[in-house]
């Protein structure tokens, strides 16, 4: 029997604690199962975070294994290796192929019937390899796609235009990951589009080159961020934590997380992201977007870059 107010998060490093936290703070469960392959590391993430449990309020934390998170309405796995020098993305990907497959196995030994949400990197690719292991519906099963690359975008363009970026409207789509695409075409600010606004703001001139450096700096910001301090981790536990709530409210937000695609675009046989409606049950329904030439080119483009790398993948 699934408890709608339970999560378990498998991997304890700087992503994994980072969710727990997030999740943690705003209060969306009543329990919480700390997955680590070192127990004493989910321990002392437990020991920690209940600390601040009565700033909070009553919240359970504690340190568990597979059969501990059989009733989780929701598994967050973030566990995966970080690439080595030298290493190719091919070599990343099989080797973490390895730890989701482990990781499933484990989960489908018990009698889970909750969602899995995949936020371990690749996240298109792993997401792709987590639902085929898994044998699970198609809803149950998904990544965290690009739900944080576009709020890396709306932060980009509201600094840019000097707008809250709650007004901003826009999303990427495709991979996380180099070949993203963001959606000119559907970008407005309170309904208005961009460039009108751009001009409303006194950016007519530079306009164009300006939206690139935008996409670039969105791109590039993951590289930007561990060329700084090592790792990413606090914006990728906030967009969890905003997907975590639109399963527990049942909200049928529209996410732009990683899914199956089964023609849609002209693309099948890989996860990407794409606009979905997300509610207490997972994916409800994907949402059909009307792209422009260059956009849907980009994004078949995204789409066989990551089956390309799929079909490599052998485990």
């Amino acid at each position: 029997m699934i408890n709608p107010r339970k999560v378990a998060i498998v991997g304890m490093g700087n992503v994994g604690a980072s969710c727990a936290f997030a999740l943690m703070q705003k209060k969306l469960y009543s329990e919480m199962v700390l997955i680590n392959r070192s127990r004493d590391k989910a321990e002392g993430e437990a020991m920690d975070l209940s600390d601040g449990l009565p700033y909070v309020g009553s919240m359970k934390i504690y340190a568990g294994d597979y059969e501990d998170a059989a009733d989780a309405s929701l598994i967050v796995i973030t566990s995966g290796a970080a690439q080595k020098t030298g290493e190719t993305r091919l070599d990343l990907v099989s080797r973490n192929a390895v730890i989701m497959k482990g990781i499933i196995e484990q989960i489908k030994a018990t009698s889970f019937e909750g969602i899995l949400l995949i936020v371990a990197n690749p996240v298109d690719i792993l997401t792709h390899l987590a639902q085929q292991y898994s044998g699970y519906g198609e809803s149950r099963v998904f990544g965290s796609g690009t739900v944080l690359d576009t709020a890396r975008l709306k932060d980009e363009i509201a600094r840019y235009l000097s707008v809250d970026a709650r007004n901003v409207h826009t999303m990427i789509v495709g991979e996380h990951g180099d070949s993203e695409v963001p959606l000119w075409s559907i970008t407005n600010i309170a309904g208005v589009e961009i460039t009108e606004f751009a001009s409303l703001r006194g950016h007519a001139r530079g306009h164009a080159a300006a939206m690139q450096q935008l996409y670039e700096n969105v791109r590039d910001s993951a590289y930007r961020i561990i060329e700084r301090k090592g790792a990413t981790y606090y914006g990728i536990a906030m967009a969890v934590t905003r997907i975590a709530s639109a399963l527990v409210h049942d909200e049928h937000a529209v996410l732009p997380v990683s899914v199956p695609m089964h023609g849609e675009y002209g693309i099948e046989g890989v996860h990407l992201s794409i606009p979905a409606i997300i509610g207490v049950s997972g994916v409800e329904a994907v949402v059909p977007l009307r792209l422009n030439g260059e956009e849907l080119a980009k994004l078949r483009d995204s789409g066989d870059a990551l089956k390309e790398l799929i079909e490599q993948v052998n485990i």
